[in-house]
């Protein structure tokens, strides 16, 4: 697995443009640290970004000096990071390294929060919305909650299971819940929206790092 794809929970994020700016910098120093002769089309695919943006960080990192380019038999090029371009790399990495922390602490609080109240409503059998790695945190701690996570509802995924759950289409492939707590980090919104056409909106939780918007638009005059 790719350094993106690991990390790639801090895009689903609301994060600013300089956090993704950061992320993608990194995962191409990373990159070029393990494999001097990658090509850009390499880059764009591990990184999960346009061809186009892959050429403009390249050269947006030779520009800074972290990455050196030298060019090899048969009009290839190879690249190497600088000293510079090291330090950079550290300096992400443990940037990195403190948001996922502090995502996994806020995660597992509002995971617990949430299946807490659940606990409290006595709604033993609890499904979620969407493959993820808040999926495996709200996993984690179900394992001290009185409620039981009957599997995940992902419509996108191609996995028959997660997490030691099974992933389903359709919430009604669950049988009957008595609320859904929403793990979607593709499209958290969408997710929250599609529930509350078929269950009452108060069984519908989400975690607030998500950002759902609970209260419908009012529509203008």
């Amino acid at each position: 697995m790719t350094f993106m794809a690991r990390t790639g929970y801090v895009r689903a994020m609301n994060v600013r443009q300089s956090d993704s700016e950061s992320e993608i910098t990194l995962g191409l120093l990373t990159a070029v640290e393990a494999n001097s002769q990658l090509t850009q089309r390499t880059v764009a695919r591990d990184l999960g970004i346009a061809l186009g943006m892959a050429n403009a960080y390249l050269k947006r990192c030779v520009r800074k000096g972290l990455i050196k380019v030298t060019q090899i038999p048969a009009n290839r090029y190879a690249y190497y990071l600088t000293p510079k371009g090291f330090a950079e790399k550290s300096r992400l990495t443990a940037e990195y390294l403190s948001i996922s922390f502090n995502f996994f602490r806020d995660a597992r609080s509002e995971c617990d929060a949430l299946l807490a109240e659940c606990e409290s409503h006595k709604w033993r059998r609890v499904a979620l919305a969407g493959a993820s790695d808040l999926a495996e945190i709200a996993v984690l701690c179900a394992r001290e909650r009185l409620v039981e996570l009957t599997g995940i509802v992902d419509p996108a995924s191609n996995v028959a299971t997660f997490a030691g759950l099974t992933v389903v289409g359709r919430l009604k492939e669950l049988g009957p819940v008595g609320a859904v707590i929403v793990t979607n980090f593709r499209d958290p919104q969408s997710a929250y929206d599609v529930l509350i056409e078929t269950m009452p909106a108060e069984r519908v939780l989400t975690p607030p790092l998500l950002g759902v918007s609970r209260a419908r638009p009012k529509l203008m005059e």
